[in-house]
């Protein structure tokens, strides 16, 4: 349990299958069936450390078959845990997200456009409304800039919805396209606001 705890730690706000864990467990000598790893993950949930993240889908055979993310109830934790001289900024980042989501609703999807393209979090609110919000270090590379926009661009065209955020660490600013009104937050307003942000769609 403590080698599952601290790999899926390691890889937060990443996928993971079950089988992906059982391999990596079998290549340091465990024999944990993949029954056992299924419930160490349910008790870490159960314990609030962990919490997975499904696939948005109308089929839930296909929600639970397709790959999980995995984030973790605080952020420091993860600093003080990892065993990577570098934690991922971003993924951290993505983490603290995801916590100030689920603040809100325990709802929290990550969504992939039919090209493949991924969105790291759809929410059903309690008004069970939608909300999309991608995750990016910076937005200063015009590469990564395309990527997450396109994404969530496509997402919203998908769902036929007119808005989505994009949350940075400090860029701040709006883009309009043909999907709708993308809003590039920086962390600190998102989180300070995430609960009105959350209604005023």
């Amino acid at each position: 349990m403590t080698d599952l705890a601290h790999w899926l730690v390691d890889n937060i706000a990443s996928l993971y299958s079950i089988n992906n864990l059982t391999g990596f467990l079998k290549s340091l000598g465990h024999k944990a069936p993949k029954s056992a790893v299924a419930d160490y993950l349910e008790w870490f949930e159960d314990a609030y450390i962990l919490f997975t993240v499904r696939i948005f889908d109308a089929s839930v055979a296909r929600s639970n078959t397709n790959p999980k993310k995995i984030y973790c109830i605080d952020h420091a934790l993860i600093t003080s845990v990892a065993s990577g001289i570098l934690v991922n900024i971003g993924h951290l980042l993505e983490n603290m997200v995801f916590m100030a989501l689920r603040r809100i609703t325990p709802d929290i999807y990550y969504f992939k456009t039919r090209s493949g393209r991924e969105v790291d979090f759809i929410i059903k609110k309690p008004d069970r409304s939608f909300m999309l919000v991608q995750v990016c270090d910076t937005m200063v590379d015009e590469r990564t800039s395309h990527r997450e926009t396109a994404a969530l661009s496509e997402a919203m065209a998908q769902l036929d919805m007119d808005t989505g955020y994009i949350v940075t660490h400090h860029e701040e600013k709006m883009i309009q396209d043909d999907a709708g009104e993308i809003h590039i937050l920086p962390a600190w307003r998102f989180l300070l606001h995430v609960s009105e942000i959350a209604n005023e769609i």
